[in-house]
């Protein structure tokens, strides 16, 4: 088999520079790089935290994101991607530390022992918190 690891993840928000603003401040991702896709066309910029990235689309005129793919559990209820998880060293800790800053917390609970939580973007795009210990990080 070939090497696979992660490199990016892909999210369309409605507001560029709210997105960037938002993951920068509530989670410490920092801009690499900006750009425009003129076959679309869409605004894009890259977020970098680590060896991770995420990649902020901003589409005028795209839809909305609909108030059932906002809520863990029914999105599930429609195929395709569900969420971005980040592994934290104590769920805890970082629901509260979110909370402080006004970051919207869907779940916080157990499941199995483990603790994890959703909370949404400022778009309302689901992320999951997970405790990486739980994972053997």
């Amino acid at each position: 088999m070939f090497e696979l690891r992660p490199h990016h993840v892909g999210l369309s928000v409605p507001d560029l520079e709210a997105s960037r603003r938002w993951y920068s401040e509530m989670l410490g991702f920092e801009p690499e790089k900006e750009l425009f896709i003129e076959q679309i066309p869409a605004r894009v910029a890259f977020l970098r935290r680590g060896a991770f990235r995420l990649e902020l689309f901003e589409v005028v005129g795209a839809q909305a994101l609909p108030e059932e793919r906002r809520q863990p559990h029914t999105d599930l209820r429609t195929h395709g991607t569900k969420h971005l998880a980040f592994a934290v060293p104590d769920v805890d800790q970082a629901v509260e530390a979110l909370r402080a800053r006004g970051v919207r917390v869907l779940l916080h609970q157990r499941i199995g022992g483990e603790p994890m939580a959703f909370i949404c973007d400022n778009a309302g795009i689901l992320l999951e918190l997970v405790q990486a210990a739980s994972f053997g990080e």
